[in-house]
């Protein structure tokens, strides 16, 4: 394994490198920004070990798209995912009395060894008129960087309690009546080079993959630039229970590689989540990020050495 270095730039990112190449795995900015595009934290650039870019920022069909960030697409009416709000029975509609923010408050933990990075940071979840709706824990650990596999984990886990006195809904465009469009939670936006790319679950392949259930769905893509591919590979943690046989809230894969490439494990695809005042909802995951073209055997491997 190579070893990891950080640097803050305080008020605005978070940057972690490998010490022994210099390439620059993720940047983590927590910086404010427009407001027409729900501002909240997010990570870009994500890079592969070898220095390729494997998300998008900004792309000129959805402006609030940045990188991977968690969202709330419908959260009791109201829009902490940008731009346009899904109206059942009427479409997308510019309302930016709905469109809230995820705000950050601070950071807990700032921690780098050898071979691994951990940020632990706080935020409140506001709607449009900035009312406290609700608070989170974040956790973001990068670890298990792997030069032999071209390959190396980030795990990111949440806790969002609810500080309403009534109950907060998670819903989705598809909960209000859009079909396939179940994106809320944690959610990648690829580079551009990634449309048309290769979908992968343990028993599945291609976009039809759109709402099923699996413990992991991987998204394979070619570069720009460069000759080759780069495989991202998003995991259930096991105590996720994404079938919601264990009685949490059964999770669904919202994908995409057209016209664009976009992954997100949503919680509330084709059902509403509803939190009770002082409940709290809690997930965790794992993005593992590969140089080079993976199969599910190789996928599969690669998930199984890395332990929860």
């Amino acid at each position: 394994m190579t070893s990891l270095e950080l640097t803050h730039r305080h008020g605005d990112h978070l940057a972690v490198a490998c010490a022994d190449t210099g390439v620059e795995l993720l940047r983590y900015v927590y910086r404010p920004e427009a407001a027409w595009e729900s501002p909240k934290p997010y990570i870009h650039p994500l890079r592969t070990l070898a220095g390729h870019t494997v998300t998008g920022y900004r792309p000129h069909d959805h402006r609030w798209h940045k990188g991977l960030q968690m969202t709330a697409s419908q959260l009791s009416g109201q829009n902490l995912w940008g731009g346009n709000t899904y109206v059942r029975g009427e479409g997308y509609l510019p309302l930016p009395e709905r469109v809230g923010s995820m705000a950050h408050r601070g950071f807990d933990e700032v921690t780098v060894t050898a071979d691994r990075v951990t940020v632990a940071e706080r935020l409140t979840w506001h709607p449009h008129d900035g009312a406290p709706w609700a608070d989170e824990t974040r956790r973001i650990e990068v670890h298990e960087v792997r030069p032999e596999s071209g390959s190396w984990a980030l795990t990111w886990s949440f806790s969002v309690t609810n500080r309403r006195d009534r109950p907060l809904r998670f819903g989705s465009p598809t909960t209000e009546g859009r079909s396939a469009a179940g994106y809320t939670g944690l959610f990648w936006r690829g580079p551009r080079s990634f449309r048309d790319g290769v979908i992968l679950t343990p028993d599945g392949e291609g976009p039809g993959l759109m709402g099923a259930q699996a413990p992991w769905l991987a998204f394979r893509g070619e570069l720009d630039g460069a000759d080759g591919h780069a495989t991202l590979v998003f995991a259930h943690a096991p105590e996720n229970d994404h079938t919601g046989a264990g009685g949490q809230h059964p999770a669904h894969w919202f994908v995409r590689n057209d016209p664009f490439a976009a992954v997100a494990p949503s919680f509330a695809f084709h059902d509403t989540l509803v939190l009770a005042p002082g409940a709290t909802l809690t997930r965790r995951y794992r993005v593992v990020v590969a140089d080079s073209a993976w199969d599910r055997e190789r996928i599969a491997s690669g998930l199984a050495a890395i332990a929860w």
